[in-house]
């Protein structure tokens, strides 16, 4: 079928995007919202500009539900000039985002793809590491997750960390909101990017690692 990815830059969207090509669907299109505020309740937003590869994309107010009616551009949008006929996504366990892309989409007669729902959130982490994933910590918002995560790979140790952290109440793949990331390489990609300039904004308990520049070198 021949579909549009919500995407963010993020490991869930990266990895959805992986799995609805492995799968043989058509991917006519990225669509991205761009929030202008930063704690948005239902996009990605930490360096969301740096996604700004050939893909179809709608500025937000970001505030609650109205956000809703911007996705709903989005998607008109992809399908007047793609003709997409459904939309993957990279949801794992919130229900908030999910109920919210289907009734957008099934206003729109579109099919929703979400490949990752319900997956096991510590297996999720361990396959993108057997996959080959480069993720980068982008921004903590929950306690347990200090400054130091900023700019840290996802690599095992970290990975294993968040597991142990489940314990404490963080949901390892960062599904409460606990963390965002940002894809650095990935299966099919042609290049490899590599963050060289960036700083750490942390305060009050929560913060993001701000990406100025990046440099695309070969996989």
């Amino acid at each position: 079928m021949r579909l549009g990815v919500l995407f963010s830059g993020g490991k869930d969207s990266c990895m959805a995007l992986h799995l609805t090509r492995e799968t043989g669907h058509d991917i006519a299109c990225l669509l991205t919202v761009l929030p202008r505020n930063p704690e948005s309740f239902l996009f990605h937003t930490p360096n969301i500009d740096w996604t700004a590869v050939p893909h179809l994309t709608v500025e937000s107010d970001g505030k609650k539900e109205s956000e809703v009616e911007d996705l709903r551009r989005l998607l008109a949008l992809a399908q007047e000039r793609f003709g997409i006929k459904g939309v993957a996504t990279g949801a794992i366990e919130s229900v908030y985002q999910a109920e919210r892309i289907q009734r957008v989409c099934a206003a729109l007669g579109l099919w929703v793809f979400n490949p990752l729902w319900k997956r096991d959130q510590t297996e999720h982490l361990r396959e993108l590491l057997t996959l080959g994933f480069e993720v980068l910590v982008v921004g903590v918002f929950a306690e347990h997750l200090d400054e130091d995560w900023l700019g840290r790979r996802l690599d095992s140790p970290a990975i294993e960390e968040l597991i142990s952290l489940a314990r404490k109440g963080i949901q390892p793949a960062g599904e409460g909101g606990e963390l965002e990331t940002f894809v650095l390489f990935a299966p099919g990609w042609r290049q490899r990017i590599q963050v060289t300039d960036c700083l750490p904004e942390f305060s009050l308990g929560s913060g993001i690692l701000a990406i100025h520049s990046v440099r695309r070198l070969p996989p």
